[in-house]
């Protein structure tokens, strides 16, 4: 009997396939999107086997005056300017990891409401959103929820956002 590297290569390959866990390079996530609509939300996101998951923290906004009382919305400005420094700060944490905003698979967006409205502003929150996500640069988007609370723990954020990305395995 003789060895055939080649065919070998074939059949491990094609075993490789069928093996639970076995992930190739080549094995992108995928991301449902609802063609009748233009929401910039996955409706369903599916990570092959062999990723990693990571998952950020609730992560809210910085201080953007500092003379305002750390406690009030007037310290982290209003929800979108809140919504943009969120994103940003998971952003550098995201790239401290050596992973971008197109690696987020899922999103929790928690807002609490604007004392000035009366109300959560969806609308605000989506202006940020949407320099982050569905853009040319970075069409990649996560599955996402986002839900009004009766208000964080940090009396100043109107916004908290946390994610999960995936990592494509090491080769």
């Amino acid at each position: 009997m003789t060895f055939d590297a080649g065919r070998a290569g074939i059949i491990l390959a094609g075993i490789a396939a069928f093996v639970p866990g076995a992930a190739s390079a080549a094995d992108p996530v995928t991301r449902s999107v609802d063609p009748t609509h233009r929401f910039p939300i996955a409706t369903a996101v599916e990570i092959p086997a062999g990723y990693s998951t990571i998952v950020i923290s609730g992560t809210g906004a910085q201080v953007v005056n500092k003379s305002a009382d750390p406690a009030t919305p007037v310290a982290y400005g209003d929800t979108e300017t809140q919504t943009r420094s969120a994103l940003e700060r998971i952003q550098d944490e995201l790239g401290k990891l050596q992973l971008s905003m197109s690696d987020i698979v899922s999103m929790h967006v928690y807002l609490a409401a604007d004392p000035k409205l009366g109300h959560s502003d969806y609308a605000g929150m989506m202006r940020a959103y949407g320099q982050f996500f569905g853009t040319k640069a970075q069409p990649n988007l996560p599955a996402r929820s986002a839900m009004q609370v009766a208000a964080l723990v940090n009396p100043g954020w109107l916004v908290e956002i946390e994610v999960t990305a995936a990592r494509p395995p090491r080769m």
